[in-house]
């Protein structure tokens, strides 16, 4: 099973994504939280493999949640997945350590997709490109 732990202030985004992921096969959601502060705690204690974060958060910064989880030993994939989409944004991201960065306006399948590769085990490392957004 893929261990997956939300991290984003919305909780209709939350609940969205909790949806969309929980209906693929050997994919589980662990937690989610609103906060920075305390997304750090819970995702360590449920050993999540892969976190979903908004760098963008009311409470705190998700940034430094994408930097922490590439430093652990072992890391912690993450997922960006934002309404922040500029080019400049996402090469920070990837720079930060995170595996894959969505756009929240026109890639939350492109994100179920990989979700899904990965709880297949097709995947077996992130990718180094940022993805296309295009209007759906």
């Amino acid at each position: 099973m893929l261990k997956i732990f939300l991290v984003d202030d919305s909780g209709l985004v939350r609940r969205r994504l909790s949806a969309l992921i929980s209906a693929l096969a050997g994919v589980v959601i662990v937690g989610e939280s609103e906060e920075a502060d305390t997304a750090l705690a819970c995702i360590h204690m449920t050993r999540a493999d892969l976190v979903i974060v908004d760098p963008h958060l009311a409470g705190g910064n998700g940034m430094e949640i994408v930097e922490s989880l590439a430093r652990a030993t072992p890391p912690v994939l993450t997922m960006v997945l934002t309404n922040h989409s500029g080019p400049a944004f996402r090469a920070a991201c990837h720079r930060a350590g995170a595996g894959y960065f969505f756009d929240k306006t026109c890639e939350y399948e492109l994100a179920r997709d990989t979700i899904e590769r990965l709880a297949d085990g097709l995947t077996d490392k992130p990718s180094a490109e940022p993805t296309p957004c295009e209007p759906a």
